[in-house]
């Protein structure tokens, strides 16, 4: 239950978490996590930071806006101080209250490129009290459609650059504004003029509504790779608690350092790297929306860019380009101190050929999309490479199978099973019986098979339903990805199991290959002579699917669901429902 009185008029949300005894317990021992009970995560991470750090400092930098955005009135600039993002912000929240009728506890949903117009909507939308739902810019009509009727959302600020598939939508009675463009009057529920040109004329104070505490900041929706998507709700105290642990115990940003990083703030992944830990810390953050390893080693060239946020794939994709000039010549990586991947595992052989050619430990790290962040990772010399780590300070984790009640059985170390956390944050689905499987005996269950070890290291095997069972044997398909890439020839790799009438399950091998190799059979059977002395033989891929690419997310985590619906279907078997959980991106 909430036991403090909340600020919000709208209690839609409220009104639908789960009920308590299905809630996860949560350590809220900690005395660096003690809240008080009203706190509005939006004047804690802006304007407590202004008052502690001062005015002047840089908050975040972009390489020019659109020329829309000129025509509609608004300066284009690279950098943006503390003072300045905090009278955009208050002006903006003033449009919403006063123009939009945006009232405490509404759901606002927030849609755009990766930029600091968008991240100045999202702290406006928590000093006004209300609810964040930030989506995709890659998401279509009918995904946003269903994020609306899911969450009840009755508002939208939405960049002009992808306003068309929320028109699409169709959302029955949205108020929408846009930025970026003074012409909205083709889009359905769209203001009479820009959003920016009207927050230019709004005072630039605004008092933050006083939220509980335990008041709902956001709904993160799952990202979909395990089928439909999940609401998952998150708490003002929650957007604090992982900037507290994670950022600051295994981090530890100072208020020098430029954040930067390719996860779009539509992924938690991307809203605490890139928003909250560095506004936390009183540092900065670099916001554009690029893609490719080319374009990722110029930012951090260019931008001189410290701490860095990106999935295991692009860490592997920017290594061939490290010697290569880029446009004005060798990239330039001495900025960078930090480097964090979540989203998937991070193997083995991509760590030590990161660490080989830049000198960097990555810090690998597993989060969820309904735990916020990341909660198992380790840091400088504490790293492990094929370990992701150990638990966050301020979280537990432990390794556990059900017994014949269902209930949570803790196993020796060495063996594998299920992933289990709890910790100062934890899963609250949106009106969804998932509940029930994501949360037992008051633990997180992540849907992820871990082993811890005797040093009390988390070993990803894989995800649950990753597992493939053939012929008897247990085959971690991540276990074959890693001995995979070990080989010269592999770019990417991602296994799953075929259902199989005699085998169960035969092992695949989806593979993308490096440039001038031949997909032929001459590749396959050397690719599957190199897995048979890395590993035991029945491990090895049965087949070899060569693709130019793999399914992937936005952020790059790969889509392994996709490629078993492919399999079922090349068996002839009907397709089944989605998984428990949701890994972070």
């Amino acid at each position: 239950m909430i036991p403090t009185p909340s600020a919000h008029v709208d209690t839609f949300v409220r009104d639908h978490l789960p009920p308590s005894d299905q809630w996860p317990e949560l350590l809220l021992d900690d005395p660096d996590l003690a809240y008080p009970a009203r706190l509005n995560c939006g004047a804690a991470l802006l304007d407590r930071t202004v008052e502690r750090l001062g005015a002047d400092r840089p908050a975040f930098h972009c390489g020019g806006l659109p020329a829309a955005e000129e025509e509609g009135g608004q300066v284009p600039r690279s950098t943006w101080s503390y003072g300045e993002l905090r009278a955009t912000v208050d002006r903006l929240a003033h449009v919403l209250t006063r123009e939009m009728g945006v009232v405490p506890g509404n759901r606002v949903l927030l849609r755009g490129p990766t930029s600091p117009y968008l991240a100045a909507c999202w702290l406006a939308v928590m000093k006004a009290g209300a609810v964040a739902v930030t989506v995709l810019a890659a998401h279509r009509a009918r995904e946003l459609a269903t994020v609306c009727r899911l969450a009840r959302i009755s508002h939208a600020l939405c960049d002009a650059r992808v306003a068309d598939e929320l028109a699409r939508a169709e959302v029955p009675g949205l108020r929408t504004r846009l930025f970026g463009t003074g012409d909205t009057t083709h889009h359905p529920g769209g203001g009479e003029e820009d959003l920016l040109r009207t927050a230019a004329a709004m005072p630039d104070r605004f008092e933050a509504v006083d939220t509980a505490a335990d008041d709902v900041a956001l709904i993160a929706f799952t990202s979909g790779t395990t089928g439909d998507p999940k609401g998952c709700v998150h708490f003002h105290r929650d957007v604090l608690a992982i900037a507290d642990t994670f950022a600051t115990r295994v981090l530890r940003p100072s208020a020098d350092d430029v954040f930067g990083g390719t996860p779009p703030l539509g992924f938690t992944f991307g809203l605490g790297g890139l928003v909250v830990f560095p506004l936390r810390a009183g540092a900065s953050a670099l916001l554009e929306q690029w893609s490719g390893a080319a374009r990722t080693l110029e930012a951090i060239t260019a931008h001189r860019v410290s701490v860095l946020f990106t999935a295991p794939t692009a860490y592997r994709a920017m290594l061939p380009l490290l010697d290569a000039p880029g446009p004005g010549g060798p990239y330039d990586l001495s900025s960078l101190r930090r480097c964090v991947s979540a989203g998937e595992h991070l193997p083995a052989a991509t760590w030590e050929a990161w660490h080989a050619r830049t000198g960097l430990r990555i810090i690998d790290g597993i989060g969820a999309t309904e735990m916020l962040h990341i909660f198992i990772s380790a840091a400088d010399e504490a790293i492990r490479p094929g370990r992701t780590g150990v638990p966050v300070p301020g979280y537990q984790a432990r390794i556990v199978t059900r017994d014949e009640r269902g209930s949570l059985v803790p196993v020796p170390d060495g063996t594998p099973g299920l992933l289990a956390v709890r910790g100062p944050v934890g899963c609250r689905y949106l009106a969804d019986a998932r509940q029930r499987v994501y949360v037992r005996d008051g633990w997180n269950l992540t849907g992820d098979t871990y082993v811890r070890d005797a040093e009390g290291y988390f070993r990803f095997v894989g995800r649950a339903d990753d597992m493939i069972i053939s012929a008897g044997h247990n085959v971690s398909g991540p276990e074959v990805e890693e001995a995979l890439l070990h080989h010269p020839d592999v770019c990417e790799a991602a296994v799953v199991g075929r259902p199989d009438e005699r085998r169960g399950q035969l092992v695949v091998a989806h593979v993308v290959l490096a440039a001038g190799v031949e997909p032929d059979s001459g590749t396959a059977e050397r690719l599957r002579q190199f897995v048979k002395a890395e590993l035991a033989g029945y491990k090895c891929p049965h087949r070899f699917v060569f693709t130019g690419a793999l399914p992937r997310t936005p952020t790059g985590k790969l889509q392994r669901f996709r490629l078993r619906e492919l399999e079922r279907d090349r068996a002839g078997l009907p397709q089944p429902g989605g998984g428990p959980g949701e890994r972070q991106p």
